[in-house]
């Protein structure tokens, strides 16, 4: 063979692998990857702003992605973000921060208000938000130890309107006074 077909030979065959590789599917960790800037490394948020992905269940995940995808949730930049990703990606992302641990925040809260709030859960939230918002039914998000800012913006969100709140969850939270519903704030950004 001469050295111009083994030349040949061997930039087809790097082509090759080099195609290959380029048609392997992204892994888990590397689409997650992705969200590590606002929502921390493994899903554990570092800002006040943004919620932990950490240990929330993949319904939940893949629920709040599509309607950041088709517009239903309202967002800054997630409804942006999330059209990028395809149903599998979505998917694939909310099976691996589903099995990454709890993300512990520490964050000051009011101690009389987490008590207050730790009632309320119990008689208004813990069908849904289970074992003190730790897990989450179905499609429900955890809620433990969640930034208290973020817990607020999402409040404030369904309670103007511009998030539709889940019907089961209107019903307990309609008769809630404003102060019932920042001590359960209190109360899931205590929980660790």
């Amino acid at each position: 063979m001469t050295m111009k077909w083994k030349g040949w030979a061997l930039a087809t065959g790097v082509l090759t692998i080099s195609a290959m590789a380029q048609a392997a599917p992204p892994s888990a960790a590397m689409l997650s990857n992705a969200c590590a800037g606002c929502h921390g490394t493994n899903g554990g948020s570092a800002g006040p702003s943004m919620p932990s992905l950490a240990s929330q269940s993949k319904e939940a995940i893949v629920e709040a992605m599509k309607k950041f995808k088709n517009g239903e949730r309202p967002s800054s930049i997630m409804g942006r973000i999330a059209k990028g990703y395809s149903d599998a990606d979505i998917a694939t992302m909310g099976e691996f921060f589903s099995k990454q641990k709890l993300h512990a925040t520490n964050q000051t809260v009011d101690a009389a208000k987490v008590k207050k709030g730790a009632g309320l859960q119990e008689s208004n939230c813990g069908r849904c938000h289970i074992e003190d918002g730790r897990e989450g039914k179905d499609d429900t998000p955890v809620m433990a130890s969640q930034w208290l800012p973020y817990l607020h913006m999402q409040m404030e969100l369904y309670q103007s309107g511009k998030r539709k709140m889940p019907e089961k969850m209107a019903e307990k939270v309609k008769p809630l006074s404003n102060d019932d519903i920042e001590a359960l704030l209190h109360f899931y950004a205590s929980v660790k």
